[in-house]
């Protein structure tokens, strides 16, 4: 790795991303999180042909990666560069194909690997198509509450009122989210609802959610289960 300070690329809830070279970047952990279990499910997804970015190094708090070209689903579903009902093909996709990865320890209670944070800010559409990153909250688990979670977050900003003034002339981000949520669940298939209470479970105790986050998860709930059972 290069000497000295690298350039800043992106800063998270989390970590900071910085510019190693034109084709790899460095996420650190500002906690101190051990990147290990997060590399070996990357490396694991991989194996099995799942659009995840190649691990070059973890260390520590450090790990060192691929660096993907494209900009996030959410960039470009505000920028028309993609429509809505296309993105939510492809969050179901990438469930779909996810789900068909064998757990990384297959005498555990998963029945495949979960990626537990899958929405459009954390997928790159990238020329060879669509890539998912943020892979810290991954592990093996039942689909439908990967499936769950994915629609409990689009739903949250689906009724934000932060989120519901319109951007450059368009539709608001929560009118675009309300659309997304319904084409997802449409799509994706499974019982999300059996695990929706599990679901809000684990958003409830992340710490990384906002206080508006937090406030929405009731009504939020009500959403998917309302999309789920139709």
């Amino acid at each position: 790795m290069p000497s000295g300070p690298l350039p800043l690329l992106a800063t998270g809830r989390t970590a900071d991303v910085y510019a190693v070279a034109d084709t790899r970047v460095l996420r650190r952990y500002r906690d101190g999180w051990d990147v290990a279990t997060e590399a070996a499910i990357m490396n694991h997804v991989r194996a099995h042909g799942f659009p995840a970015p190649d691990v070059y190094r973890a260390e520590g708090a450090e790990l060192e990666m691929e660096r993907l070209d494209g900009p996030t689903m959410v960039h470009a579903l505000l920028h028309g560069q993609v429509d809505v009902d296309t993105a939510g093909r492809i969050l179901a996709d990438l469930h779909a194909g996810l789900h068909g990865v064998p757990p990384l320890h297959p005498a555990g209670a998963g029945s495949s690997v979960v990626h537990l944070d899958l929405h459009p800010d954390n997928v790159i559409l990238t020329a060879s198509g669509p890539y998912l990153i943020d892979w810290c909250n991954a592990g093996d688990g039942p689909p439908d509450l990967d499936v769950a979670l994915s629609a409990l977050i689009l739903a949250q900003v689906a009724i934000s009122e932060e989120m519901s003034v319109a951007v450059s002339g368009g539709a608001s981000i929560a009118a675009t989210a309300r659309e997304l949520v319904e084409i997802f669940v449409a799509c994706v298939g499974g019982q999300p609802g059996a695990m929706l209470d599990h679901a809000v479970t684990l958003r409830t105790a992340d710490p990384q959610i906002t206080k508006a986050e937090r406030l929405a998860l009731t009504a939020a709930a009500a959403l998917v289960d309302e999309l789920a059972s139709a």
